[in-house]
């Protein structure tokens, strides 16, 4: 099938030389894959049986053991169903880099006059104050190794001290941590997003801030202020043009999509995966 379609649309792909094929219904290496995955999970509530199984029909599954087995070097899925069943099998075979806590997604936006990037849009419901200083931080990482200088902003209903409710306190709470944690981060909050936005404004409302121009990482108290926020700038400034989810934490180059992902998005994030690959993390 996939031959056919190759030959329909012209291209020179060929089997063996540009690409391999995984059958999920017989490949040599499927005995030692659900082997493996089971010493990894059988103190986790995954029998002998339940191994076999799962290695035939869970593709990211499959996908994760060949990155853990070296015999590819990055991974993308999460094209259909949603990112915590992803994320499950992530978790189980690759892991966290030593010394994270959390997973977490981030998403970029190419906007007029501006690119902004959001955390944490797709893993963490209600992220804690360490959570968030933990994910700022690994979002802020990432954005260095794309060459971006991060400016972060952590973003609330209230404006520095307008509100004492707990979400605003958590965002405080959070810059507290992340001003300790990482120093040369410059950051700031808790604001709205216009004040993080305008630094004119921001300057007049509060001229001693620690963040100087605009904000390019925005961190949302929690999953829904997240992803209602992407999809919004998405879909109404951002011409359907974004970067992402980018997984931040894993210990190896893997991100999981959505099923609302283009072919545009796809290639994108298959170059930033090769680019991961090819760049050691210090």
């Amino acid at each position: 099938m996939i031959a056919e379609r190759c030959e329909r649309f012209g291209l020179r792909l060929q089997e063996g030389r540009d690409y391999d094929v995984v059958n999920v219904e017989q490949d040599h290496r499927y005995r030692d894959f659900w082997q493996t995955y089971h010493q990894m999970t059988e103190r986790k509530g995954v029998t002998a049986q339940l191994a076999k199984i799962e290695m035939r029909r869970r593709l990211t599954l499959i996908s994760c053991m060949l990155l853990h087995k070296g015999e590819v070097d990055g991974m993308l899925c999460g094209t259909w169903s949603n990112t915590a069943m992803h994320l499950q099998y992530i978790d189980q075979v690759i892991g966290k880099r030593p010394g994270v806590k959390n997973f977490a997604c981030m998403n970029g936006l190419i906007l007029p006059g501006r690119q902004v990037f959001l955390v944490d849009t797709h893993v963490n419901y209600d992220p804690s104050a360490e959570q968030l200083a933990e994910i700022t931080v690994m979002a802020a990482q990432e954005l260095m190794r794309f060459g971006i200088r991060p400016k972060a902003a952590l973003l609330s209903h209230s404006n520095f001290g307008s509100s004492n409710q707990p979400s605003a306190v958590k965002m405080r709470e959070a810059l507290a941590l992340i001003q300790q944690s990482a120093p040369w981060l410059e950051v700031d909050g808790e604001m709205h997003g216009d004040t993080a936005l305008d630094a004119a404004y921001r300057a007049q409302l509060m001229p001693r801030s620690t963040l100087s121009g605009e904000a390019n990482l925005l961190v949302l108290p929690n999953i829904d202020a997240a992803n209602i926020s992407y999809n919004l700038l998405k879909t109404t400034a951002g011409g359907g043009i974004a970067i992402g989810p980018v997984l931040l934490g894993a210990a190896k180059p893997v991100h999981v999509l959505t099923p609302s992902a283009t072919v545009r998005r796809i290639v994108n994030m298959t170059a930033l995966t090769v680019a991961d690959a090819n760049a050691a993390r210090h």
